[in-house]
């Protein structure tokens, strides 16, 4: 479909929504009891012309998603602005755009609070001014378990069963950290060494030392080395040999240790240990937990100079993370410790080829997990409501190693040969046949009172090009910074400073200054700057390509042009085209475009422009259409809306998506 035709076809779609379209009737009383199943993959491109999913399934390369195109209705959905996982997912889960449900972005600023804090985090369920689906399905009487679901902590459940939902500043939440031998690197990685850039270290750099203390170590025909891994409360220490007795300083084995006596794993690179015990602490403001937990280590990378990479891997689960918190120990119990998604944000698993492999087995570890977790959730819990999401979909077509090199879109796309290219298609669709894999649980524990449903939140589109909108600030006198000498972090300076870019979609103003409470400026010299800032983002072009990254620019009054919220975005909205990213960072260099490690985007593009960020919607149940393929896309919203009209359950407030009538039995 073309943009020009999408356009119109979204503006009848919000026409008819207004004039209220939904069935005048619900379903009948037989359905009042109805279950549902519904899997919300994070990042699950889906469009009908290079992740033509539903070709693939008639080909045979995925055979649930088969299944639930021959049993029901299915087609594409188009996500909402600014692209990304807490939008909407909050959208898809409460039938409303951004403009009503409030979550505007992943981190947000309001006036009021300083901007050099996160004031509201999107990932939270405290973030959503209106209530989502499994509050409503709960005062229904049903039973409800959410796995792994953004936006769903703090739990909002008082019955039902609230696991891991990803980043909402609830429990104690241990990320995969990475351990290298100190370098350069340090500098250049900065705060994308943090987890969203500020929060605990996703990466760690430290020097290696003589060895001490050790009883009876492995013989080492290199002088063995040590190094000290610190994080979360815990101490491991590490022992660096060369086994080899080759002659030749050959380092290739790591032994571990918490009391340098008793050796818990000695591994060589690539290779991973079993799930081992750990103590960690986990301190929020004053209060600090001791939390009885697990993890894994693996050597990603040991160099015959004793050159390290080492990766630990905390077990994603506690009684912390859990509500009630004892389903967190009889799921680590039944199903293992849980890999809930592989690498994190910003992404780590890049910078080395060694990289690839270790997020390749993290992955699925990852999809291991989910399955068996889905599985055992419906036989021994038997909840009326299974909500379940796994990232790692997004994390493989936004990290380095695909998404570049498999779209023709993108300007790496020739940088492999054919032979290449079809190994990393194989190892995508791999992915998306585990995916597959887990819709089949839910098929086969469904009963003909139960809706299966496949959504996701957003696809993604290559990433050629990363624009540093912060250095190109600086550059017009705008912004004033230092970087930290050791680890290269920004150091704002607020008071003098007028402008600034704050992921994901938003410049902050103010020709006073931005340091204090946040505060709307207005007046001549405002405007007047906001104006010069307008200009400036239009008139932007990289010389290399001759692009104008900026897609669409809008002031605050005019947010909900683009359905977001003024009291949560900044001073302008700003929109990037495929193939471009905004870059929050800013850097020594001072470069406004630089190529990125990572080959993949979806943040502040608009989805109705693309079709690469489409997303797959597939349903199966009683009173839908067998066999129906949807003639257009639909639009987030209106899944809400639509599940809840099937189920016999009215919506608690308005909507802003419609009951998509067309996939329902006459």
């Amino acid at each position: 479909m073309g943009r020009a035709n999408l356009r119109a076809f979204l503006v009848v779609v919000i026409a008819v929504a207004l004039l209220s379209c939904t069935p005048a009737s619900s379903p009948t009383e037989t359905r009042s009891g109805a279950k549902l199943y519904w899997f919300i993959p994070d990042g699950m491109r889906a469009e009908p012309t290079l992740f033509d999913i539903y070709s693939w399934a008639e080909e045979g390369k995925l055979p649930n998603i088969k299944r639930m195109m021959e049993q029901g209705s299915y087609g594409y959905s188009i996500p909402v602005f600014p692209g990304h996982t807490p939008v909407n997912f909050a959208t898809l889960l409460t039938g409303t755009t951004p403009l009503h449900h409030g979550v505007a972005d992943g981190p947000m600023h309001v006036e009021g609070r300083p901007l050099d804090k996160v004031a509201i985090g999107g990932f939270s369920s405290v973030a959503k001014k209106v209530a989502p689906i499994w509050v409503t399905l709960e005062q229904a009487n049903r039973s409800v378990f959410l796995l792994s679901i953004p936006g769903s902590t703090p739990p909002e459940l008082s019955k039902g069963n609230t696991v891991r939902g990803r980043w909402g500043g609830w429990g104690a939440d241990f990320h995969a950290t990475n351990f290298d031998q100190q370098n350069p690197q340090q500098f250049a990685q900065g705060r994308t060494a943090r987890l969203f850039t500020f929060g605990p270290p996703l990466q760690k750099y430290i020097m290696q030392a003589e060895p001490s203390g050790w009883s009876a170590p492995p013989v080492s025909y290199s002088p063995a080395r040590e190094v000290v891994l610190n994080h979360y409360g815990a101490t491991l220490y590490s022992y660096i040999y060369d086994a080899t007795d080759d002659g030749n300083t050959n380092y290739d084995r790591i032994a571990f240790s918490w009391d340098k006596r008793t050796v818990i794993a000695d591994l060589r690179k690539s290779e991973w240990s079993g799930w081992l015990p750990i103590m960690l602490q986990w301190t929020s403001g004053n209060d600090s937990l001791s939390v009885e937990t697990q993890f894994r280590i693996r050597v990603i990378l040991l160099e015959p100079d004793g050159f390290f990479r080492i990766r630990l891997f905390y077990n994603n689960l506690n009684g912390y993370v859990a509500q009630p918190p004892e389903t967190a120990a009889e799921l680590v119990d039944s199903v293992g410790p849980m890999v809930d998604f592989v690498d994190n944000y910003p992404a780590q698993l890049i910078y080395y080829p060694e990289d690839k492999d270790a997020f390749l087995e993290e992955m699925n570890m990852s999809f291991g997990w989910h399955q068996r977790a889905a599985r055992h959730i419906l036989k021994a819990y038997k909840p009326d409501i299974l909500i379940q999401d796994i990232y790692s979909p997004n994390q493989m077509l936004t990290s380095r190693w695909w998404m570049g090199y498999v779209d023709p879109q993108s300007r790496r796309y020739g940088d492999v040969t054919a032979e290449e290219r079809e190994r990393l298609w194989t190892e995508v669709k791999g992915m998306y046949l585990q995916l597959d894999s887990i819709l089949g649980e839910m098929l086969d524990a469904a009963d003909e009172n139960t809706y299966v449903v496949l959504s996701s939140d957003h696809g993604a589109v290559p990433l050629d090009r990363m624009v540093h909108l912060n250095n190109l600030f600086a550059r017009k006198g705008w912004l004033k910074f230092q970087l930290d000498p050791i680890t290269g972090e920004p150091l704002i300076d607020w008071q003098n400073s007028t402008v600034i870019y704050l992921k994901m979609d938003n410049v902050y103003i103010n020709p006073e200054g931005l340091s204090g409470p946040y505060k709307r400026a207005s007046g001549p010299k405002y405007e007047a700057l906001r104006h010069e800032v307008i200009d400036t983002l239009r008139d932007l072009q990289d010389s290399e390509t001759g692009v104008r990254p900026l897609a669409t620019v809008v002031r605050w009054e005019d947010s909900a042009f683009l359905d977001l919220p003024q009291d949560r975005v900044g001073d302008l909205i700003i929109a990037n085209g495929a193939g471009y990213g905004w870059n929050e960072e800013p850097t020594q260099s001072g470069d406004v475009f630089s190529v990125p490690l990572i080959s993949g985007y979806k943040q502040a593009i608009q989805p109705d422009h693309e079709e690469a960020m489409w997303t797959p919607f597939v349903i199966v149940g009683p009173g839908v259409k067998a066999a129906f393929r949807l003639p257009e896309p639909v639009l987030l919203a209106d899944q809400y809306p639509t599940l809840l009209y099937l189920m016999g359950i009215d919506a608690p407030h308005k909507t802003d998506g419609h009951v998509l009538t067309e996939i329902l039995v006459s």
